[in-house]
């Protein structure tokens, strides 16, 4: 199994945190990648990946633009029906991880997990642990599919 993390990231937060999930998903025996936004150029990046997992950091009440073009791009992707889940770190709201996971549902058609992973940062109330086990449930949900 093969997971592909993408992230977008302001202050190194959102980093972070796509590297605690990753860990979550080596802890669950799958492989797993993780790429900066600007790392994926084409649809075909996003290729040959059971698991997608969009991430960005929230500022003004937004997602970081560069994860707005990079979500135009994963459109034509053809991601409907894998499975997917969606995170960001915010400092007072954090819109960016559910405006992402809303699209992966609604207009990708993925499978996703029971909600988006929206943390202050992965040394928060615990979020190691709490971005480790989203990183197992991604894996789960993943094995359940078959």
């Amino acid at each position: 199994m093969k997971a592909l993390i993408v992230y977008s990231t302001r202050l190194g937060q959102t980093r972070h945190l796509a590297e605690l999930i990753a860990e979550g998903i080596r802890f669950s025996a799958a492989d797993v990648t993780i790429k900066d936004v600007t790392d994926i150029k084409r649809e075909t990046d996003l290729t040959g990946y059971d698991i997608y997992v969009f991430g960005s950091s929230t500022y003004h009440g937004m997602m970081m633009e560069r994860m707005k073009t990079f979500l135009f791009l994963a459109e034509r992707a053809e991601l409907k029906g894998t499975v997917g889940g969606s995170f960001g770190s915010f400092g007072w709201s954090g819109e960016a991880a559910e405006r992402i996971y809303d699209t992966m549902k609604n207009v990708y058609g993925m499978n996703m997990v029971s909600g988006p992973l929206m943390l202050k940062g992965g040394n928060v109330d615990g979020g190691v642990k709490v971005a480790q086990s989203y990183g197992k449930e991604l894996v789960s949900k993943a094995a359940e599919q078959g």
